[in-house]
């Protein structure tokens, strides 16, 4: 299994794979992709459970969704996203959730911001518990980032990207995710950290790229400018389900085929 200095040790040198998956088939199929990290993203409140965002996932969600993970991927590396309201509490709060999700079967936890978390996530690490950061567009805090936007266009948005992704690596993340981030951005971010940067809608220069497993295999409908989609399951499955109902209805299946005698 890979781990976190094998991940530092990345950077540079060979690009880093992460995918978000949430559940034990998606997690079976990334690991014997040889995916190096899968992310168990609070995203499963809007790729999974169909809410309009990721606010309403709570840590009983992430708790299950991390175990299906783990039962589907045994020797992947994987890291549990921390949802609303899990660690902005108070620092024990945070320790607290943080190790639920490692009893789970998470390696390490991710959660989103930068200086006002940087106490929480040093706690966290003294806890023997490694973090990811995220910084960019993080979709907790969409309500104060005026929606779905992207990050580092103006020259204050630029500087507090660098602040924080410096202080980020300061306090001992392992890495960073930049999401919908102005590539130039992110490139210098990735410049002037020693510790991977891990790109989704952020450019060509991170040290790494992650997706959501359901938008790469075609399985949502969005249409989003950084996402590549490889197939399109969705029309495979629907189809599938149609031609299922077109031969029960027509008394096609179960055909002799499909009964005991």
């Amino acid at each position: 299994m890979i781990n976190t200095k094998k991940i530092i040790d990345m950077k540079g040198k060979e690009p880093i794979t992460m995918i978000t998956a949430y559940d034990y088939p998606t997690a079976r199929i990334a690991s014997e992709a040889g995916i190096d990290i899968i992310l168990v993203g609070d995203s499963l409140g809007n790729v999974i459970l169909g809410y309009d965002s990721t606010i309403p996932v709570t840590m009983e969600d992430m708790l299950m969704h991390i175990k299906a993970v783990r039962r589907g991927a045994p020797d992947a590396f994987i890291v549990g996203d921390m949802p609303f309201l899990s660690y902005e509490i108070s620092p024990e709060k945070a320790v607290e959730n943080a190790g639920l999700m490692l009893k789970a079967g998470a390696n390490a936890i991710k959660l989103e911001g930068g200086e006002p978390y940087a106490e929480t996530i040093r706690r966290i690490i003294n806890a023997g518990i490694p973090v990811m950061g995220h910084l960019g567009f993080t979709p907790q805090s969409v309500n104060l980032l005026g929606g779905h936007k992207v990050q580092g266009k103006t020259p204050e948005s630029r500087e507090k990207l660098l602040k924080d992704a410096k202080i980020l690596e300061e306090v001992g993340c392992f890495s960073i995710v930049l999401e919908l981030v102005v590539e130039q951005v992110a490139k210098e971010i990735t410049e002037n950290v020693k510790i991977p940067t891990i790109g989704i809608g952020a450019g060509r220069h991170c040290d790494g790229q992650v997706l959501v497993f359901h938008d790469i295999v075609g399985l949502t409908t969005m249409d989003l400018k950084f996402v590549k989609r490889y197939a399109n399951t969705y029309e495979i499955m629907l189809n599938a389900v149609k031609s299922y109902k077109t031969e029960v209805k027509n008394k096609v299946f179960p055909s002799k085929d499909n009964i005991f005698e």
